[in-house]
């Protein structure tokens, strides 16, 4: 029997046809990745001060998320407020009104005047 000879297979042809299909990135692809990423860096550096100045004009935004609503409506109320009361006038449930208030209870923003009674921590 003789061996078979085929075309000698040079070595880098042979990491080339590796590289293609354990699609390990080349040079190139990480230039061409790191070229994506520095022109989305230069756009939210360009974007970002408009965006705090929209912010910082308006002044009376509603709150942005539940815990600040809530906050929001202990602050005002002088002798505190009931948990019946933000009930009623944010329409949480239970279950979420009692995490807000132990969240803020316990990073000590409100405190509590008597049961279900919550005041702001001045």
């Amino acid at each position: 029997m003789t061996k078979r000879k085929g075309k000698p297979v040079s070595f880098d042809a042979m990491v080339k046809f590796f590289m293609h299909n354990y699609n390990i990135p080349t040079k190139r692809d990480i230039d061409g990745l790191n070229d994506r990423l520095d022109r989305l860096e230069k756009l939210i550096k360009a974007m970002a001060p408009r965006s705090q100045r929209s912010a910082a004009k308006n002044h009376d935004a509603p709150p942005a998320n539940a815990t600040e609503t809530v906050l929001e409506l202990i602050r005002r109320s002088k002798n505190g407020i009931g948990i019946a009361n933000v009930r009623e006038q944010t329409g949480y449930d239970d279950k979420k009104l009692r995490n807000i208030i132990f969240r803020l209870n316990k990073i000590e923003k409100i405190m509590r005047v008597s049961r279900g009674i919550y005041k702001a921590v001045e």
